[in-house]
């Protein structure tokens, strides 16, 4: 695995000045895809996403907002290991997890059936639909925030 040791002095793009359309859409799809989910599996899905896609704007950020929505510090540390601390985490959460997993590193193995299949036994299909866009949303998000430079610890949302 390599790690990105780039630091620079050199200002990246600002997205959002420099693509408004876009951005605010990415802002009404991230918006819509959260719509009747729970918020606790909201966060949890970012921050496992985030957690894969080593993005540590994302991760500072939705782990903060986890813990303002209540989370609890023992499950924020299992996230990255829910696999093997499966009692820290509901059956509808693991099973979001694990899709989280499957869509966010799919061009290793694609989407398994058994993990679709446990996803779709755990949502019906209109918050399946909604898992599955907020997990396409916190992709984009995190490839947002690397390829522009974000640093953690610097939430800009306002």
């Amino acid at each position: 695995m390599t790690t990105n040791t780039n630091v620079t002095d050199t200002a990246r793009l600002n997205f959002a000045k420099a693509a408004p359309k876009v951005f605010r859409a990415l802002i009404g799809f991230d918006a819509a895809a959260r719509e009747g989910l729970d918020p606790g599996l909201v966060e949890l899905i970012q921050i496992r996403a985030s957690h894969l896609n080593r993005c540590a704007y994302c991760l500072h950020m939705h782990t903060n907002d986890a813990r303002k929505a209540g989370e609890s510090e023992d499950r924020l540390h299992m996230v990255p290991v829910w696999r093997e601390a499966r009692h820290f985490f509901t059956e509808r959460e693991q099973a979001a997890l694990a899709l989280t997993e499957a869509v966010t590193l799919m061009s290793s193995a694609g989407v398994p059936d058994e993990v679709y299949a446990e996803a779709a036994a755990q949502f019906d299909e209109g918050e399946l639909a909604h898992v599955l866009s907020l997990i396409l949303t916190i992709n984009t998000w995190n490839r947002v925030a690397l390829s522009t430079g974000k640093v953690a610890g610097t939430d800009e949302r306002g």
